[in-house]
């Protein structure tokens, strides 16, 4: 196994494994690459257990550290899903919403574990990329909603 030399660590109480797993169940081009165990009893954990778990969200390197109840996820950092329609935008959104997740608004929502995903139609990120008139109907009509509407951002694009 090659180590990246740039990851994104996750703090997870103990959960690490479990939501690498999940994350390998809903997103294509997703995997468990290693679980690494305690060599010793530490502040989180004991001997034996779950330390770090290697994984790749797609084609993303990413690592979660069991390290106890310190510290908590938040918005400030979320994963950004590009979808190309409405049932791509449905399949991840109702993964994570209907596994013990929560909605948000502007199509971000937030996994059993607290961590921020935007599961994002490509049609939203190229009427922000338009820019002028397409991007602030397509910006008002967003403000609107939790799981984002594909054909209510499309008409808005239209005007």
């Amino acid at each position: 196994m090659s180590i990246a030399k740039n990851t994104i660590c996750l703090w997870f109480d103990k959960d690490a494994e479990a939501a690498a797993n999940f994350y390998a169940s809903v997103f294509p081009d997703t995997t468990v690459d290693s679980v690494q165990r305690a060599p010793g009893d530490n502040p989180s954990g004991k001997k034996g257990e779950v330390l770090v778990v290697n994984f790749t969200v797609m084609g993303v390197p990413c690592m979660g550290l069991n390290g106890g109840p310190v510290f908590k996820q938040d918005e400030a950092f979320s994963f950004q899903i590009l979808t190309e329609d409405q049932a791509e935008t449905d399949l991840y959104w109702n993964a994570i919403v209907g596994n013990g997740g929560q909605e948000s608004e502007c199509g971000w929502c937030k996994d059993r574990w607290g961590v921020s995903w935007q599961i994002t139609p490509r049609t939203l990120t190229e009427a922000m990329m338009a820019g002028g008139e397409e991007a602030a109907r397509a910006f008002a009509a967003m403000m609107t909603m939790q799981k984002i509407d594909v054909a209510a951002i499309d008409a808005a694009r239209r005007g």
